[in-house]
């Protein structure tokens, strides 16, 4: 017997206002609405998935314990970072300046500002969070081959 395949195909992500994060999702950083279900007041799930992403978050009641914004470091990978950035800033959304690793063959954890030179995958990130405090990273892959 092989080993199974995983996927990882959800998020739960905690938040307080579930219509707020809704609008913040959808409207400013773009990502699509599956599923807005509620059979009751006690629960209610709302699915969203990133444009391009087999993964997809949910939100809504009843779906997990954690405290509102507690999430941390959830990626985005975009094959051009500063596109990406450009388009969520115009949006609304609050991102962080861009940064690179330093030194990237070596690297110890270090960053510098701006755009890895090279525009090496897995080299160059920027940061923005929801309304709630959840935060995601956007990092850059493939952009060489683009």
């Amino acid at each position: 017997m092989g080993t199974p395949l995983l996927a990882i195909e959800v998020i739960s992500l905690p938040v307080s206002d579930v219509d707020r994060a809704l609008r913040f999702y959808v409207d400013q950083v773009g990502f699509t609405l599956d599923v807005d279900y509620s059979p009751n007041e006690a629960f209610r799930v709302v699915q969203l998935t990133p444009p391009g992403s087999k993964c997809s978050i949910q939100i809504g009641h009843g779906l997990t314990d954690a405290d509102p914004g507690s999430l941390r470091n959830v990626y985005l990978v975009v094959t051009n970072i500063e596109e990406a950035r450009n388009r969520l800033l115009e949006r609304g959304v609050e991102v962080g300046a861009i940064r690179h690793k330093t030194p990237v063959g070596a690297w110890d954890g270090s960053f510098k500002a701006g755009l890895d030179p090279s525009r090496a995958d897995y080299a160059s990130f920027a940061d923005f969070s929801d309304p709630d405090g959840n935060r995601w990273v956007i990092q850059e892959r493939g952009h060489q081959s683009v």
